[in-house]
C-alpha cells in the first residue's frame, strides 16, 4: 500500500516526441531527466496486457453488489444465444471477437429455475455457470463503472455535500473478494451515484504512476452530481497515460433529452482536469491535464441513447420474439411475453428515416414467426450438457432474416449515439465502439432474463449501456481532419469571392469539372493518392501505433438484479514498459556526458581580493566534476576590514575577471544560506562597482542589484565599503549580540556559486551605552575593555570607577576651552569691517546645525572621527585635532560630538521614570498656578534627579556648561547703561562688541541672552531627557516647552537673581 500512496502523489505531463538524437549544444540545455527520456526507446520495451472495462447500472437496488464479482471477474451470466455468440462454434461469433477469448458452458442452472430463487440476499448468477469470457488473472488490469450505487432519484442524496463512504466501501469489498490474490485498487472515484474503481495485477501495479481522478457534475444547475462523470488517469510504464470516464448522462426519450445528453457529455469532455506528470521531457505544460493529451481513453457508462422514430412496443415485441427462445413454455416470463406478442397484431414499424419497412408478428404464411425461430432453436439441441449442431445447416447470422443478428441491424440505424457521432454532435471526435451484438441492455424487469418492461410505461428497449475507446491517433487524426475541411472551406469562400465559381457559365470555358461527380467510375485512386489518404498526420504518430485490440464486446444477460444488464469488453492493448537495468545504463552515460558538456560551456570566474596588508589572495573560479556545486568553505575568499570603529567607512577592493571561455553573466543574490537575510548585504556593508574599469562588455554602468556580463578576459573592479553609524548596530556590537561576519552570494548563470566573506574586528566604543556603564569603564578609556580581554564581560559587573562618564568631562571641557579661544581670537584678530561671527547670527552657535561654518562634509566626518577615537582611547581631544583646522571648525566638531553623544545614550541623562515625576510635578504646579523663583525651581528638580545621583551630577554638570558658553557668547557683566548718540570708545580686547553695542541698551542684550539659553536649552534638553512621545500635536508642543523650561531654569540661575 505504501506503493500506492507514492503512486497518488506523482504529478504529470505529456510531451510531443522528440528525437532522441540530439547535438552537443542542445545536450548542454537539457536536464539530467530531459537527456534521458531523449534516450529513452534504448531502454524501454513493448508489454502486453488483457484490460476488462465493466459497466453497469445498478439502479440502486439491493444486494445488487453480490452479482459484480460474478459477472466482471469471473465472466459469468452471458446469454450465449442473446449475445452474438454460438454456442458450440466460433463461426458465427461478431465481428471483432477473439474466438478463442470464448469458453464454453457446462452444465448450467435453467432460466426458470434461475428467476425463481432470484432474490437480494443471494447472487443473481447462475448456479453451474464456469464463466463464459477470460477473467480472474487472465485479466492484467480491471475498470469498472458503477452507475446508480445510491438513489439519485432522492433528493437527500443527490443534495448531499459529501458521498457516503460506506456505498464505496461495499462495492470495493465485493470486487476485492472476487479478485485473485495479489491485486490492488490503483484509482477510485465515487460522485453521489457514480462510482469509478481500477484495480491490477501484482506486476502491473509497479509499472503505474502518476494516478490523478476528477469529477464533473452536470445535473441538477449544471453541476450537480446526481449525473455526470468520475475520470481517473493512470501512467504505465512511465509513459503510456490510460483515462477511465465512467458517466452518467441525462435521461429521457424526448429531443430535449438528446440535447441534454449532448451538452453533457461535451461538458464531461471539456471540465476534466487531471493533475500534471512529469515523465522526465522537461516540457511545460499547462497547470492541468485535460482530456485528449492521453494515449488511450475509454468512456462507458449509462450514456442513455435512445431509439429513434420506432416505436418502443413493437421494439419490445421484436426482441421478445428472440427472448422467449431462453424460457419453456409453461414458464411464467415466457407466458408474459406470449401475452405481449399476441396483444397485437399491428405490424412492426421501422422508420430509417428515408423508407419504412413493416416487419409483420406474423411475417408470412407458411411460416410465422413463432415457427422461423423454432426451426432455429431446432437446430441446436442439448444432451446431458452437451451441444451438438448440424453446421451443414447454419446458417450465416447476418443472411437469416430470423436471426438475432438481423433484427439488431435493421434496430442499429435508430441508434441515436450512433446518429449523434454521423452528425458530429457528439463522441464524433475519434471515438469509437466495438460491433454490438448483444441485446439492448434496457430496460428489463428485475429478477428477469429476457423480460422487457411490462409495467404500465412499457419503457422502449435502448442501448443505453456503452463502452466506447479512443486513442491518441484517433484524436489527432479527427482533428487533423477537421483542420484540412477548414482550410477548404476558406479556400472555396476565396474562390466565390473571385467569381472563379462562375467559371462554368463562361463561354470561353471548354470544359467543367465537378469534384463529387467526375472521376467516381474511373477506377481505384493511384498508389501514392491512397498510401496518402490512409497514413495519419505527422503530428498522430504516436509509439502505439497499434491501437487496443478489442476481444469481447457484450453484455450479460443472465444478471437480473437490476433493469440494466452489465456491459464488459476485453481489450488487448500494448504499452511501453521500463527495463530498469537498460535505464541505469542510459543514466549514466547520460549523466558522464552532461558532464563533460556543462563543464566546457560552463562560465568562469575569478575573484582577486585586494587586501590591507599588501598580500592577494586568487580563488580559481574553474571548477569541474560534480562537486562544482559545493560550497567548500576553504576556496572562498575572505574580505578582511580589520579594526572597526564606530561610524568610520572602511572600503576594500575586489577584482573580478572572466577567466572562462564565455561570456559570464552574474549577479549579488539574497544571502539565502543564513536565516532571516532577504538582502544582498548587510545594511552595515555597501557594494558598488567601479564604473570606471576597462572592457565592460555592454559599455554601460554595472549595478550590482543586477546582472552583470563580462566577456572573456574581461574585468571588472568591485568596491566593499563598510560603515557602522546606526547606534542600534553600535549597542548590539559593543553587547557582543552581533559580529561583523557575513557571507556574500555572487551567483554566476550556468556557473557555480562564489562565496565572499567579509569580516571585521568591532572597537568598543562609549557611544551607545547607559551612564551605569560609562562610569564602570576603568580608566584609559573604552578600549582597555578589549586589551585586558573584558569586551566579553557585561559592564554592570564591573565596580564604579567615576561620579559620571569621564568621556562627558573630557566633551564639555573642550568646548568650553575652544569657544572661549574662539572668542577671544576672534575679539583680538577680525577687522572692525568683516562680518558677524557666528555666534552674533545664530542663537544655537556652537550646537545648532544651521550655524555650522564647516560645509564640507567629508572633512567635517573625517575631524568627528578624530574625536571619536580620542575620547575612546583616552586621548586628550584638543590634541587630536590640528592647530592648523580652523579654531570654528574644531569647536562646532566637538560640540555635534557632544551631542551625538548624549543622543546616543541608551537611558539618556534624564531617564523616562525621572522625566515622569518631574511632569508630574509640573503639570500640578501649572493647575494651581503656583509661582515659584528661580532658586526653588532648581531645587525640586534637583531634589527628583537626586533619585539617580550618577544622572544628576550629569545634569549639573551640563547645564553648568552651557551657562558658561552662554556668558562667553554674551557676558552680561560687561555691559555698560545704555547712552545717547554715537560713541568711538572701543574696548581693546573686543572691538567687535564695542561696535555692536553702540546706542544698545542693557534691555537688549538681557533679551538676546534669554535668546541664547532658550536656543541652547531646547537643543539640550531634548538630547539629554528621555521620554514616550506624545500622540497629539499639541500634547507634543507642550512637552517640548516643559523640557526646555526644565533647562533654562539653570542657565538663568546665575544672573537672573540679580537683574
Amino acid at each position: 500500500m505504501a506503493r500506492l500512496a507514492e503512486i497518488r502523489t506523482l504529478p504529470g505531463s505529456f510531451p510531443d516526441n522528440q528525437d532522441d538524437e540530439s547535438s552537443e549544444n542542445d545536450l548542454t540545455r537539457l536536464t539530467l531527466s530531459q537527456a534521458i527520456h531523449a534516450r529513452r526507446s534504448e531502454f524501454i520495451r513493448s508489454k502486453q496486457l488483457r484490460l476488462k472495462i465493466g459497466s453497469w447500472n445498478t439502479a440502486a437496488k439491493s444486494g445488487a453488489h453480490r452479482d459484480v464479482g460474478g459477472w466482471l471477474v469471473d465472466g459469468k451470466g452471458v446469454a450465449e444465444a442473446l449475445a452474438g455468440l454460438s454456442v458450440v462454434s466460433t463461426d458465427g461469433l461478431q465481428e471483432g471477437v477473439n474466438p478463442n477469448s470464448v469458453r464454453t458452458p457446462e452444465a448450467r442452472e435453467s432460466v426458470e429455475d434461475q428467476e425463481s430463487r432470484a432474490s437480494k440476499k443471494k447472487s443473481t448468477i447462475p448456479r453451474g455457470d464456469r464463466g463464459t469470457f477470460p477473467g480472474a488473472d487472465d485479466i492484467d488490469l480491471y475498470a469498472i463503472g458503477l452507475q446508480e450505487v445510491v438513489d439519485v432519484s432522492s433528493p437527500a442524496e443527490t443534495l448531499r455535500p459529501y458521498s457516503d463512504p460506506s456505498t464505496a466501501q461495499k462495492w470495493k469489498k465485493a470486487v476485492a473478494e472476487a479478485l485473485p490474490p495479489g491485486y490492488q485498487i490503483v484509482a477510485e472515484q465515487q460522485l453521489i451515484g457514480l462510482l469509478l474503481l481500477v484495480y491490477a495485477s501484482e506486476e502491473i501495479t509497479s509499472s503505474i504512476s502518476a494516478v490523478s481522478t476528477c469529477s464533473v457534475g452536470t445535473g441538477l444547475m449544471g453541476y450537480v452530481g446526481n449525473k455526470g462523470a468520475v475520470a481517473a488517469r493512470v501512467v504505465l510504464g512511465d509513459a503510456t497515460r490510460l483515462v477511465f470516464i465512467n458517466s452518467h448522462l441525462a435521461a429521457g426519450a424526448e429531443k430535449a433529452n438528446l440535447e441534454r445528453r449532448n451538452w453533457d457529455a461535451a461538458q464531461i469532455a471539456s471540465r476534466i482536469r487531471f493533475d500534471p506528470f512529469d515523465n522526465g521531457s522537461g516540457y511545460s505544460t499547462d497547470p492541468y491535464e485535460g482530456l485528449g493529451s492521453e494515449d488511450l481513453a475509454w468512456w462507458f457508462g449509462d450514456l442513455n441513447y435512445r431509439l429513434d422514430n420506432i416505436p418502443g412496443d413493437d421494439v419490445r415485441r421484436l426482441l421478445m420474439l428472440h427472448t422467449r427462445n431462453e424460457y419453456d413454455l409453461s414458464q411464467r416470463s415466457n407466458l408474459k411475453i406470449e401475452k405481449e406478442i399476441a396483444a397485437s397484431s399491428s405490424p412492426i414499424t421501422m422508420d430509417d428515416g428515408e423508407a419504412r419497412s413493416r416487419v409483420s408478428s406474423e411475417s408470412a404464411s407458411t411460416v410465422s414467426s413463432r415457427t422461423a425461430f423454432d426451426t432455429i432453436s431446432s437446430r441446436v439441441s442439448t444432451d446431458s450438457g452437451s451441444t451438438k449442431v448440424d453446421t451443414e445447416e447454419r446458417l450465416d447470422p447476418h443472411s437469416d432474416p430470423a436471426s438475432l443478428q438481423t433484427t439488431l441491424s435493421s434496430l442499429l440505424p435508430h441508434d441515436q449515439l450512433q446518429q449523434q457521432q454521423a452528425s458530429r454532435k457528439a463522441f464524433h471526435d475519434g471515438w469509437q465502439e466495438g460491433p454490438i451484438g448483444f441485446l439492448p441492455t434496457y430496460k428489463y424487469d428485475v429478477g428477469s432474463v429476457g423480460v422487457f418492461d411490462s409495467s404500465e410505461k412499457k419503457r422502449g428497449p435502448s442501448w443505453c449501456d456503452r463502452i466506447l475507446y479512443r486513442t491518441r491517433r484517433d484524436k489527432l487524426e479527427f482533428d487533423s481532419k477537421i483542420e484540412e475541411e477548414a482550410k477548404a472551406r476558406r479556400r472555396d469562400e476565396e474562390m466565390k469571392a473571385r467569381g472563379i465559381d462562375k467559371a462554368a457559365e463562361d463561354d470561353n470555358v471548354l470544359f467543367d469539372y465537378d469534384p463529387e461527380n467526375d472521376g467516381a467510375d474511373d477506377g481505384a485512386p493511384d498508389q501514392e493518392s491512397k498510401t496518402t489518404a490512409n497514413q495519419p498526420p505527422e503530428s498522430a504518430k504516436t509509439e502505439q501505433n497499434d491501437g487496443p485490440k478489442l476481444d469481447i464486446y457484450s453484455s450479460h444477460q443472465r444478471v437480473l438484479s437490476s433493469d440494466h444488464k452489465p456491459l464488459s469488453a476485453i481489450f488487448t492493448l500494448s504499452y511501453d514498459a521500463v527495463v530498469p537495468g537498460l535505464k541505469a545504463k542510459v543514466h549514466q552515460e547520460v549523466a558522464r556526458e552532461l558532464d563533460r558538456a556543462e563543464n566546457e560551456a560552463r562560465p568562469g570566474i575569478t575573484i582577486a581580493v585586494d587586501h590591507h596588508h599588501g598580500r592577494s589572495l586568487l580563488e580559481d573560479a574553474t571548477v569541474s566534476g560534480h562537486n562544482a556545486d559545493r560550497f567548500d568553505p576553504s576556496i572562498s575568499e575572505s574580505v578582511d576590514f580589520g579594526d572597526v570603529h564606530y561610524d568610520e567607512p572602511i572600503a576594500r577592493s575586489v577584482t573580478i575577471a572572466n577567466t572562462g571561455r564565455v561570456p559570464a553573466v552574474f549577479k549579488f543574490v539574497d544571502r539565502s544560506l543564513q536565516d532571516n537575510h532577504a538582502d544582498i548585504t548587510p545594511h552595515w556593508l555597501n557594494l558598488r562597482f567601479d564604473h570606471q574599469a576597462e572592457n565592460m562588455a555592454s559599455g554601460k554602468e554595472a549595478d550590482v542589484q543586477h546582472e552583470t556580463t563580462l566577456e572573456p578576459g574581461d574585468t571588472i573592479n568591485l568596491v566593499l565599503t563598510l560603515q557602522i553609524h546606526t547606534i542600534e548596530d553600535v549597542r548590539k556590537f559593543n553587547e557582543g549580540q552581533a559580529k561583523i561576519e557575513d557571507v556574500l552570494v555572487l551567483r554566476v548563470d550556468r556557473g557555480r556559486d562564489h562565496f565572499l566573506t567579509v569580516r571585521g574586528s568591532w572597537m568598543q566604543s562609549c557611544f551607545g551605552r547607559t551612564i551605569n556603564e560609562l562610569i564602570r569603564i576603568p580608566e584609559g578609556g573604552v578600549h582597555t575593555l578589549q586589551d585586558h580581554g573584558m569586551d566579553e564581560a557585561p559592564l554592570q559587573s564591573q565596580s564604579i570607577k567615576w561620579s559620571a562618564p569621564r568621556e562627558m568631562f573630557r566633551l564639555t571641557e573642550a568646548v568650553e576651552e575652544l569657544v572661549e579661544r574662539a572668542i577671544a581670537e576672534r575679539s583680538m584678530t577680525s577687522p572692525v569691517d568683516e562680518d558677524a561671527p557666528p555666534w552674533e547670527k545664530n542663537h544655537g552657535w556652537p550646537f545648532s546645525k544651521s550655524s555650522w561654518t564647516m560645509e564640507n562634509v567629508v572633512s567635517r566626518h573625517s575631524l568627528k572621527l578624530q574625536v571619536h577615537q580620542a575620547i575612546d582611547g583616552n586621548q586628550p581631544i584638543q590634541q587630536s585635532l590640528s592647530p592648523d583646522i580652523p579654531i570654528l571648525s574644531r569647536v562646532e566638531v566637538v560640540s555635534e560630538t557632544l551631542l551625538d553623544f548624549l543622543r546616543s545614550l541608551q537611558d539618556g541623562v534624564v531617564t523616562e521614570s525621572l522625566w515622569a515625576e518631574l511632569e508630574k510635578i509640573i503639570t500640578a504646579n501649572e493647575k494651581a498656578k503656583k509661582q515659584m523663583s528661580v532658586q526653588e525651581e532648581q531645587n525640586w528638580i534637583l531634589e527628583v534627579l537626586s533619585t539617580a545621583p550618577n544622572h544628576n551630577i550629569c545634569f549639573v554638570f551640563l547645564t553648568s556648561m552651557l551657562a558658561r558658553v552662554a556668558s562667553e557668547i554674551a557676558p552680561l557683566n560687561q555691559l555698560k547703561p545704555a547712552r545717547s548718540g554715537n560713541s568711538s570708545e572701543s574696548t581693546p580686547t573686543s572691538p567687535k562688541i564695542k561696535r555692536r553695542s553702540t546706542g544698545a541698551g542693557r534691555g537688549s542684550v538681557i533679551e538676546r541672552r534669554e535668546q541664547i539659553d532658550e536656543s541652547l536649552a531646547r537643543i539640550f534638553g531634548d538630547a539629554m531627557i528621555r521620554r514616550p512621545l506624545a500622540p497629539r500635536e499639541k500634547e507634543r508642543k507642550t512637552q517640548e516647552e516643559r523640557i526646555k523650561k526644565i533647562v533654562e531654569v539653570f542657565l538663568r540661575g546665575k544672573w537672573e537673581e540679580g537683574r
